[in-house]
């Protein structure tokens, strides 16, 4: 059994990475909902997809990118998203793959 000083120094907080760090997104992934707190303590809702047991963060304006595409390109198997700007100045660019 590891000592507290041990377990301190081992851990990593559980974090949420996005999906812009992804090379590549398959649109058969599943998506989930997941509830957090911000700093003044009030809930917000947000979507994630697991991949390889991490949790990548969904934004919804990436969604709502996916969907256009997916109405030119309904057969759309893969794509990859490219991310500017930070905090609430931050973009997201859906780029179709196959």
């Amino acid at each position: 059994m590891a000592s507290l000083k041990e377990s301190a120094e081992m851990y990593e907080p559980p974090t949420t990475k996005n999906i812009a760090d992804l090379q590549e997104v398959n649109v058969d992934l599943q998506l989930e909902a997941r509830t957090g707190k911000n700093e003044a303590n009030e809930e917000f809702a947000y979507n994630v997809i697991i991949v390889d047991g991490e949790e990548y963060r969904v934004p919804n304006s990436v969604l709502n990118n996916l969907k256009a595409i997916l109405k030119k390109k309904p057969t759309l198997k893969t794509f990859s998203v490219s991310k500017t700007g930070q905090g609430m100045n931050t973009k997201y660019t859906v780029i179709p793959l196959e």
